[in-house]
């Protein structure tokens, strides 16, 4: 069954089982003023125990009137477009740079299948296309008056050129998809996922910028739930976006292999994850929410991209 919590008075997380695992994948639920919002409703894969979700909440998937995209990347809106046969009054938000992929995902699909091959249909069902008219599209500075709050949107890039992040200046609730990081319930470890094509080590940085300056009261990840300490939370992702960074690019230098790349990252990066929680499945569970190949994989192609004057031995 779906487990749904509800954290505040007109908030709900639904957390959407993936590969077997509970709280890794989270979708939120905002109701207010006969309005119901969805902030990053998940994959294909897990639309009918979403849609379970919503009903545990106490609500009717048709009365949803509003889907809030914080970026495109399969597991937070790969769902959408069937989401949209249950939900026909809902409108979708999404930040300018995402919304085409979103009403035509043949590019988006097709990248994927390079990455994800025959585990496509398995990690993210059906991905289909929505509608142009449903399409709001949204840019940093917009207010969205939804589900009796002013959310802020506010344009974090980094970990993707198409990604937002929804604020509540008066509750200091921030909705913050991926630019925050994972942290998995229970375990004081935070890690920046880094898959490309998108990643910009600079703008990331400025993004968490972003955030520390906004002075939440709570931040809500997609990977997974709220987290409170903010500083030490945002400035360990930071620390990490950065070393693990240098430490893909002294390999490059050394003209590893990326398989050799992705076996000294695990090597040098791991053990910190261990010395907190050397469950091995808590190891799982972190590799199912971010794993190291594609970690690896967004590093050499941010050096490649950005800076291949460093690549220079």
């Amino acid at each position: 069954m779906t487990e749904v919590t509800q954290l505040t008075p007109g908030i709900w997380q639904i957390s959407l089982p993936f590969q077997g695992e509970t709280d890794i994948i989270g979708s939120y639920l905002l109701a207010g003023s006969d309005e119901i919002a969805l902030i990053d409703p998940g994959p294909g894969s897990t639309s009918e125990a979403l849609l379970d979700g919503i009903r545990q909440a106490g609500f009717d998937p048709a009365r949803v009137t509003h889907i809030l995209a914080t970026h495109i990347h399969l597991d937070h809106t790969g769902g959408v477009g069937k989401l949209l046969a249950s939900m026909p009054q809902a409108r979708v938000f999404v930040h300018s740079k995402g919304a085409q992929h979103l009403i035509d995902p043949g590019k988006l699909i097709s990248s994927s299948e390079r990455i994800y091959g025959e585990r496509m249909q398995e990690l993210w069902g059906e991905i289909l296309p929505v509608p142009q008219e449903k399409v709001q599209v949204i840019e940093g500075g917009d207010i969205l008056n939804i589900a009796g709050r002013r959310l802020e949107v506010h344009y974090t890039p980094g970990h993707a050129i198409h990604h937002v992040i929804f604020f509540d200046v008066h509750s200091g609730d921030l909705f913050a998809g991926d630019v925050a990081g994972v942290r998995l319930p229970g375990i004081s470890y935070g890690r920046p996922p880094t898959p490309p094509p998108d990643l910009d080590i600079e703008a990331w940085s400025s993004s968490i910028d972003t955030l520390k300056k906004l002075r939440p009261d709570v931040i809500y990840l997609a990977h997974f739930g709220p987290v409170r300490n903010l500083a030490p939370h945002l400035e360990s992702i930071r620390a990490k976006l950065f070393n693990w960074g240098d430490l893909v690019l002294r390999a490059m230098r050394e003209n590893k292999s990326e398989a050799e790349i992705i076996e000294l990252f695990i090597a040098e990066t791991r053990p910190e994850l261990q010395r907190i929680s050397n469950d091995p499945r808590t190891l799982e569970r972190y590799e199912i929410a971010s794993n190291y190949p594609m970690t690896v994989q967004g590093y050499m192609r941010y050096w490649r991209k950005h800076h291949p004057e460093r690549l220079e031995a």
